[in-house]
């Protein structure tokens, strides 16, 4: 049909606005802007009201002369209805609309509000997921119209949203309006289209306690790992149970964004700093029990590792082993001490060494001894059973085997201990070290975001 318009050479003026009702679940069937959005696709699915209206000069008439009838109700395809359609539809169907009747007035205008459900493409923004706001366009326009054949005006700036309901998922902030006169570089003339901007705000509440609030959890239960003792075999354990939970986590995370490139989540950016995490803790959770089963026998502790996990780490950390001091003047006088006995134990005699006593005693003995002998010389010379020199000998290697044993037992089990503690201080610095990082990972991930509650 032809545009009904008095002079062709003159534009029809079209008013174009939008109705929303209500933002809904996607099992129910009711009016809504919004029924389902599939961020996976990046596709909003919208329920839309389209209202046009616009002066058909070939329909007007004198009410008096019929009746006092002002308007009537008419079926679209015996008049003119202009060919608005969605430039970003995402459907099968280009056209989405329900056909309506047009209402038509004495003096010649039209009314025509077709419902439809418009699929239109979103460009969804996942940086800030789940304290995100999205913006979906929606271009509307004549098909086959240009600016000078039909010009486009909006109705209004912001549509119609005084039937809105809240949506549980979805705050809506805002949907405005823009009237957009392109020139395209093949064509002279002008081309006109109504852009809607739907601005919506995601609520953090599911989220929050679907997968911040248990990520928090897990990755806090991480650090209890090191405070959990070596001995009691479940160190290890709980490091992978906790790495296990957070990729399942991390896999219902993937389910629910798009598979693009563009940028990272986030809560994605959270969810792998505490995977990072978790996974080196467990490396040091290995490397704190493999320092804990040394023995004497298969590592011997080098100088650095003893000076830095047994001197200076438990001085700064204030930490004590049983029995001993670790301070400012231990550390200092420790190597003195050490080169003042081994001069000491360099100048008693073989006896004395075996036998762990000291010279004064041997003096003492053997003066006693001689006198002894001078004295009783016939007491010992009727002594049937006295000491032969070879029963002498026998006795202090004997004894010389049992102190070396002695000795070589205490020296394993000093080394132990020290592995132990080693280990231990290793626990604990990784303890503050991993504790601090969640700490301002969480702070910097979480509190950076544009808003927290919505």
């Amino acid at each position: 049909m032809e545009r009904p318009v008095a002079n062709e050479s003159e534009p029809l003026i079209l008013s174009f606005g939008l109705t929303l009702q209500q933002l809904i679940d996607v099992v129910r069937i009711f009016i809504a802007i919004i029924y389902f959005m599939d961020e996976k696709s990046q596709i909003i699915t919208s329920n839309l009201w389209l209202n046009m209206e616009w002066i058909d000069s070939n329909l007007s008439w004198n009410s008096s002369q019929y009746g006092g009838i002002k308007d009537i109700r008419m079926n679209p395809k015996f008049l003119w209805k202009p060919d608005i359609l969605m430039y970003n539809s995402a459907d099968e169907r280009i056209d989405s609309t329900i056909p309506t009747n047009v209402v038509v007035q004495h003096n010649g205008t039209c009314t025509y509000i077709p419902p439809g459900i418009f699929k239109s493409t979103c460009k969804i923004d996942i940086m800030w997921f789940p304290f995100d706001d999205q913006q979906c366009i929606m271009k509307f326009g004549s098909w086959t119209y240009d600016g000078r054949a039909l010009d486009l005006r909006l109705y209004s700036e912001e549509a119609d949203m005084s039937a809105y309901i809240d949506n549980g998922e979805w705050i809506l902030l805002g949907f405005r309006g823009k009237r957009n006169v392109i020139f395209y570089t093949c064509c002279p003339e002008p081309y006109v289209d109504i852009t809607f901007t739907l601005h919506i705000r995601r609520r953090t509440l599911y989220h929050g306690f679907n997968l911040i609030i248990p990520c928090v959890l897990i990755s806090s239960m991480a650090l209890l790992g090191f405070a959990l003792p070596p001995d009691s075999g479940e160190k290890l354990t709980l490091g992978v149970t906790i790495l296990l939970s957070l990729t399942v986590f991390m896999l219902q995370l993937a389910q629910t964004l798009p598979p693009t490139s563009d940028a990272v989540s986030i809560i994605g950016t959270y969810f792998a700093c505490t995977m990072i995490m978790v996974a080196f803790s467990v490396v040091m959770t290995v490397v704190v029990l493999n320092y804990h089963h040394r023995n004497s026998d298969t590592h011997e502790m080098p100088q650095c590792i003893k000076t830095l996990f047994l001197k200076w780490l438990p001085f700064f950390l204030r930490m004590k082993r049983r029995g001993r001091k670790t301070n400012s003047r231990h550390v200092f006088f420790k190597n003195k001490m050490k080169e003042l006995d081994r001069k000491e134990r360099s100048s008693r005699s073989l006896i004395a060494n075996v036998l762990d006593i000291d010279d004064d005693f041997r003096s003492h003995n053997s003066t006693t001894s001689y006198l002894s002998v001078r004295t009783n010389e016939e007491t010992v010379n009727s002594h049937v059973c006295g000491v032969t020199q070879k029963e002498i000998s026998t006795i202090i290697r004997e004894l010389r085997f049992i102190t070396n044993r002695l000795k070589t037992e205490d020296e394993a089990t000093v080394i132990i201990n020290e592995w132990k503690f080693a280990a231990m201080v290793m626990d604990r610095v990784c303890l503050i070290l991993f504790t601090l990082f969640t700490l301002l990972s969480t702070f910097a991930c979480l509190f950076t975001a544009p808003h927290l509650v919505a």
